[in-house]
């Protein structure tokens, strides 16, 4: 907080629990610097932010004034530092993060220093939601079942989290099984306007935050500003470092109109993805607003505000308005501060009522609710939007580039198939296409037929459409009007239910509506993200075999915001995301190619075709049985003792001490590499000379594609390091579960199944060529090689590339691997700052040049030179390229060190060892 007022801004405001102190931006006008409420919502929210830090040092009034007069489309060049009030990580992010952390205070400790002075300045809260598999399924007691499982396999990481809690100041951790972290900051957490005391006052300022999951956006539904940043920007900002950006442009959306009958708030996110990837917002702000804001609740705004990263902006923002208000007194928030939420946002201009001229954008894009209908996007991308009734047709349109060539008499020629609990067999050549066989598979005792299209998961999973009532609602109506039509899913199907919150399930049981979902098996598996992050688990053998061994095209339909390739599970390779309401009708139907406006979804008993229409709910009824359903004392009950967990959690273990103890023979956390031989001074920039690529890539290579997460296949380097230190492949966990061993980490780095790398043509998954011999050997290997010899290695890539989750470990393994720079079309932004948080050097190809334009093919040995001069934001580096006859290519690039603090994190080897060393200067 500031010590002084350089504006004087200062003011005092009378609330229902007393006075309070405020930062008033209408002081500003007066004093003639601009007219705040002109603003787009979101930067009011930043230029408060600064207002109040104002002190002449970490902020200026220069600072000010630049973000006072923002202008929509002449943006001054510069970088402002925002003081977020709070952090908010999952275990997932947030193990990396405390391991770091714990590793900063060894390294401390080693130059005699005082390791306590590692310690969260920001207040930081953990929410463990990303561990939980879906292992078991269709029963009740898949919960309680997946829940056990995943003590046993995170015994370590959550032993680690309860040190810190105990360890760290500042730090909170919610145990596993209470919900998505997004779910519980809106629910919750958030306060939309806090307090805090300052020399003897309470001071009241917008609630603001950073988060280590790119889907943190969710909570600017609130009216609270918010995104997603990498877990090492996290960690900095937690040690009280200012999180850098530049000044940012708004884009303002204009929503007009109500959502027509049988549209959802999933049909609409999607559409916006699709509106706002096409417009080309990355980098910006996007902030809502116009008359259509009154149709949406609040959930449904979080529904799109959560998939900001899909359409690609910094954040999707709802300013503060009655529908907010009521939200806070409908999840049980305490009178005072609903009270406090109104008079603040009223008396500092921040509270949307509709009235008066709108505020001024870069640019508007207009939206008629009434537009929307019905969609889905895949089968690989969020913003891939498919209108529903042309889902049939493009499916088979795009797997196209997925069927190999089929000899006209292959699905009649398919030999029988032992399959381990079943046996695969070709079906009769009537029902068979040439292009499509259609293969029986025994299970469970049932003959069932699986061909391409077939809808092997079902998933009501994900933060963004898993607490909006609307559609969880809808679903389950849809569910009781099925089962009351004798409408069963395909037992091929692996359903699920994971909320973002326990009260879901109590108000789907209020309603009555729980028993009809588990009638079609779709029962509770846990409170996590468990399929939209890949943690979909295992299918029935019988079915993975038949999916491997006939080559067919599966299909996942999930509630999600996430569907790249190799994602959702490593045999599935069409993925569609729907809402909660059409992914039980997709798990009804069997199959992703039906056409619901012409072909039945099912038969009842008496042989009578069943549509979709005709067990859709109506808007009206879904509305009525949210109002008996749903109320405030529901989410009092569930927060009541959040941060206790139940008696697995806090029979737990926990190490005591300042000091974490690693343990050498974990395979789940380890001290990282990153601070052992680390030095007071930072040694000197130096120019890139003879550097090797070690992958060339195309557009849109995403955290997915870089980062390892899911499953760990045994025959990977992951893998066989896990076996040779004792763990046998059905403890081997996820990549996920294992984000505290480096080691384990960096074997997976580049390893997805799916990463094609043109350096070997024709191949999919990790591997590349070891350049000195020629060898084609896996990514890992061939990046110890070089480090063996000294070689450094670069990265080419395409458009987007670092697109998808924000995952530190991208970054973290692209720098273990010995890649000092990245060539690139253009990055997302959370993976480009990660990179430079890691000592990596984004490099930018010119405006109309590429890999391909350049005639670069990747097995050229390069210089990257003018690093050593000292680099100034955005300087042109010179890159030289030789090729194998001698000749040589020169050509500048960008480097995208976007600020000067940038810069200065990059000559120090990233942001830890920057604030590391600030730090232990400080103490000296």
């Amino acid at each position: 907080m500031t010590r002084s007022d350089p504006f004087g801004a200062k003011a005092t405001l009378e609330t229902a629990a007393g006075t309070v102190v405020y930062y008033q931006l209408s002081r500003l006008a007066e004093q003639g610097v601009s007219d705040p409420s002109r603003l787009p919502f979101s930067i009011r929210v930043l230029l408060e932010n600064l207002l109040r830090h104002c002190d002449g040092s970490l902020v200026t009034e220069e600072d000010v004034l630049a973000l006072a007069r923002w202008a929509p489309r002449d943006l001054p060049d510069r970088e402002i530092p925002f003081m977020p009030a709070r952090v908010i990580l999952q275990d997932f992010t947030g193990v990396p993060a405390v391991v770091d952390l714990a590793a900063m205070r060894s390294a401390v400790k080693r130059l005699g220093g005082d390791p306590r002075r590692i310690n969260p300045l920001v207040p930081a809260d953990l929410v463990i939601d990303h561990s939980v598999q879906v292992d078991f399924f269709g029963t009740e007691l898949a919960f309680y079942l997946n829940v056990e499982k995943e003590f046993e396999r995170n015994r370590e990481r959550y032993a680690l989290l309860r040190w810190a809690q105990k360890a760290f100041r500042n730090f909170r951790v919610v145990p596993p099984g209470t919900g998505i972290v997004h779910q519980v900051n809106l629910e919750y957490l958030a306060k939309v306007v806090q307090t805090r005391g300052v020399n003897g006052e309470v001071v009241a300022f917008p609630d603001t935050l950073v988060g280590t999951d790119s889907h943190t956006t969710m909570i600017n539904a609130l009216g609270v500003l918010g995104w997603g940043v990498g877990g090492i920007e996290a960690e900095a900002v937690m040690l009280g470092q200012p999180y850098y950006m530049r000044i940012p442009e708004v884009i303002g959306v204009r929503l007009t109109g109500h959502l027509p009958e049988g549209a959802t708030a999933t049909d609409l996110v999607l559409t916006i993805t699709q509106l706002l990837r096409k417009k080309g917002v990355v980098d910006k702000f996007v902030e809502f607003f116009g008359p259509g804001l009154r149709a949406l609740s609040l959930p449904d705004r979080a529904t799109i505000a959560n998939m900001a990263p899909e359409y690609g902006a910094t954040c999707g923002f709802f300013p503060v308005d009655e529908e907010t208000l009521a939200y806070l007194r409908g999840t049980g928030r305490e009178p005072d501060l609903v009270d406090l939420v109104e008079r603040y946002t009223k008396a500092q201009g921040l509270f949307y009522d509709g009235q008066g001229p709108d505020p001024l954008y870069t640019d508007v894009v207009e939206l008629d609710l009434g537009a929307i209908e019905p969609t889905l996007a895949g089968p690989r991308r969020p913003h891939d939007r498919v209108p529903l009734r042309e889902v049939k047709r493009q499916f088979w349109e795009s797997i196209a580039s997925m069927l190999p060539p089929l000899n006209p008499a292959q699905a009649q020629a398919v030999g029988r198939l032992e399959g381990e609990g079943g046996v695969v067999a070709p079906a009769p050549a009537a029902t068979a296409a040439p292009s499509a066989p259609a293969i029986w598979v025994s299970l469970d005792g049932q003959t069932v037929t699986l061909g391409h299209g077939a809808v092997v998961i079902a998933a009501i999973t994900s933060c963004t459409n898993t607490s909006n009532p609307s559609v969880m609602i809808g679903a389950g109506l849809l569910a009781r009007n099925a089962v009351k039509r004798g409408l069963m899913v395909k037992p091929y199907v692996k359903t699920s239910l994971a909320p973002g919150s326990p009260v879901v399930v109590d108000y789907l049981r209020r309603a009555g509506l729980l028993p009809y979902l588990e009638a079609l098996r779709f029962h509770l598996v846990g409170f996590g993200c468990t399929t939209c992050i890949g943690n979909s688990g295992p299918l029935p053998e019988p079915i993975a075999k038949a999916i491997r061994e006939h080559n067919l095209v599966a299909v996942a339909v999930l509630s999600g915001n996430r569907n790249f390739e190799a994602r959702i599970h490593p045999l599935v390779r069409a993925n569609y995301l729907a809402s909660p309401m059409l992914v039980v009708a997709y798990a009804l139907a069997g199959r992703i190619d039906i056409d619901f406006e012409r072909e039945p979804i099912g038969f009842d008993p008496n042989g009578q075709p069943v549509f979709l229409r005709d067990i859709w709910p109506s808007p009206e009824e879904i509305q009525g049985v949210i109002r008996e359903s749903l109320d405030p004392e529901m989410f009092r009950a569930r927060y009541a003792r959040v941060f206790e967990g139940d008696e697995r959690w806090r029979s737990l273990p926990v190490p005591e001490g300042d000091l974490y103890e690693w343990d050498p023979d974990s395979t789940y956390i380890q001290e990282p590499p990153f601070f052992r031989e680390f030095s007071l001074e930072p040694p000197p920039l130096q120019d890139i000379r003879g550097a090797r690529v070690l992958a060339v890539l195309g557009d849109t290579v995403t955290t997915d594609h870089i980062s390892p997460a899911g499953s760990i296949p045994v025959n990977s380097p992951a893998g066989q390091y896990l076996i040779a230190r004792g763990v046998p492949p059905a403890d081997f966990n996820t990549y996920g579960a294992r984000r505290g061993n480096h080691e384990v980490m960096i074997r997976g780095t580049f390893a997805n199944i799916r990463l094609k790398n043109m350096l070997v043509p024709g191949t999919e998954g990790g591997y590349t060529v070891y350049h000195p011999t020629g060898e084609r050997m896996t990514i890992y290997e061939a990046a110890m090689r070089y480090q063996e010899v000294g070689i450094p290695l670069i990265i080419l890539a395409g458009k987007e590339y670092g697109s998808g989750s924000s995952r530190d470990w991208a970054a973290k393994g692209t720098a273990l691997l010995g890649v000092k720079a990245v060539l690139a079309e253009s990055f997302e932004r959370i993976h480009r700052s990660n990179l430079v948080g890691m000592g990596v050097l984004p490099l930018q190809f010119r405006p109309g040049e590429n890999r391909e334009s350049l005639g670069l093919t990747g097995f050229e040995i390069y210089d990257i030179e003018g690093i050593a001069q000292g680099l100034r934001p955005r300087q042109e580096v010179i890159v030289r390229a030789r090729r194998a006859d001698g000749t040589e290519i020169a050509f500048p690039a960008i480097a995208r060190l976007d600020t000067p603090v940038e810069v200065e994190y990059y000559r120090h080897g990233g942001i830890l060892p920057a604030v590391l060393r600030r730090i232990l200067q400080e103490a000296s």
